[in-house]
């Protein structure tokens, strides 16, 4: 089965154009959405983010997600080390997801894989990208927070002009006939 990692920056729109290819039969793994359902599933992670960071870690049962965005997107080490703890058991997690999947290719949609340094466990690598005011606007419609807060996050990913360097493929997701087209040309080139 061929691996196919989808990655960009925050407010690229990563998630639109996973929904794109899964529209097209292809079957998406969205890294963070299980980092944060195995946080709350795992009693192995439960036990290390709460010696690491405190029993605010959890409210209620339920990982306490503005109690840790305030602490790890402000200091790059604490992001290291929750990264250190939860990105293992997200890799396990995909590879055992793998081995379900029909299809020619699978593609994980993970905004921080060059960062993580998993680049090398994927055949492709598609990066997507929009211009910085773009994602901005973006960001703040969707998550309704303030700039700063989103230039904050920007700084703990790499430059665009990085990932675009080391994609086999790179989308520029402005506009969405656009895009489509190019998540069609990407799909046929990885049937072939």
């Amino acid at each position: 089965m061929i691996t196919v990692g989808l990655t960009g920056g925050i407010g690229s729109g990563k998630s639109t154009i996973a929904k794109m290819f899964e529209a097209l039969g292809v079957a998406v793994y969205y890294a963070d959405d299980e980092a944060k359902k195995l946080m709350n599933s795992s009693s192995k992670i439960r036990e290390q983010l709460i010696n690491e960071f405190g029993e605010n870690t959890f409210k209620n049962g339920k990982l306490n997600k503005a109690f840790l965005a305030e602490i790890i997107f402000n200091d790059k080490k604490k992001l290291q080390k929750i990264n250190a703890i939860v990105h293992p058991e997200v890799d396990k997690h995909f590879k055992n997801w793998v081995t379900y999947q029909k299809g020619d290719f699978v593609i994980q949609e993970n905004a921080i894989l060059f960062e993580s340094n998993k680049q090398d466990n994927f055949d492709y690598i598609i990066a997507v990208t929009a211009p910085k005011d773009v994602r901005i606007d973006r960001i703040i419609k969707r998550d309704k927070t303030d700039k700063k807060q989103i230039i904050s996050r920007m700084n703990n990913q790499l430059d665009d002009a990085i990932k675009i360097e080391s994609a086999n493929f790179v989308i520029n997701n402005i506009d969405l006939v656009q895009s489509k087209d190019q998540v069609n040309r990407i799909f046929n080139n990885l049937i072939k």
